[in-house]
């Protein structure tokens, strides 16, 4: 419990002052860059705080000068901030409409241009949720993406999600493949509860959808890809 505390209290120190600093420049000159920097470092800060180690293997296989879409498995809420300040430039993410609504951090979700997915399932949310998010790619800006669309329970990976796979045909761009462990342990879901040690992170060879054809071939290919990265365990 210490460590989520740490965490905790990391976020709100810090996370205050920089909201009040930089939503106001951003809204003024239009650069959201400041926001974003100052988050991802308070981010990565918070993590140092709490005794969370982060290995990372493979950054060096994303293309530079492009965006892309990144493609990871999800086991536990600290995904996203372990994965997201990792990623080189700047991304977008998919994540749950309702987030959008927490005070002052849902404001700087929609200003940093993150892309809301409707939970229903409906067919309208899901075509708005591409467009918004090809405009972000269309920016140069990344895309993230927790495939899944859910957490895993157990640690094993689910079905994945279809929508950033059209996103991912239809745009072009390059498939950035993510291969998360370690938080399956240190942060169960439901529990609210972090317990210390290391995260492995495994950035994979990017996958070019016109390299493989069709859809389906592309969620395969990235699945595998992801999966070779996992303990036997989770795959």
């Amino acid at each position: 419990m210490i460590a989520s505390l740490l965490l905790l209290a990391t976020y709100v120190v810090l996370g205050l002052p920089t909201a009040l600093v930089c939503i106001p420049w951003c809204l003024i000159t239009g650069d959201v860059m400041p926001l974003y920097r100052a988050s991802m470092f308070i981010v990565r800060l918070g993590f140092r705080v709490a005794g969370v180690r982060i290995h990372v293997e493979g950054l060096e296989r994303v293309p530079k000068g492009v965006a892309c879409i990144f493609m990871s498995n999800h086991v536990s809420n600290l995904d996203p901030p372990v994965l997201i300040p990792l990623i080189p430039g700047r991304t977008s993410v998919f994540l749950k409409r309702s987030l959008m609504k927490i005070p002052v951090l849902g404001y700087g979700m929609r200003l940093a241009e993150f892309v809301p997915v409707d939970r229903s399932g409906s067919s309208e949310g899901a075509i708005e949720s591409g467009q918004r998010a090809k405009a972000v790619l269309d920016k140069g800006i990344h895309i993230t993406t927790f495939v899944e669309g859910t957490r895993s329970r157990d640690g094993r990976m689910l079905p994945f999600k279809k929508g950033p796979f059209y996103l991912a045909m239809e745009s072009g761009a390059p498939c950035v493949p993510i291969s998360i462990s370690g938080t399956e342990s240190m942060m169960r879901k439901g529990s609210l509860r972090i317990r210390t040690g290391v995260v492995r992170l495994v950035f994979h060879a990017p996958v070019y959808p016109a390299s493989v054809g069709d859809r389906d071939a592309l969620m395969l290919t990235v699945r595998e890809s992801i999966a070779s990265g996992l303990p036997e365990q989770m795959r």
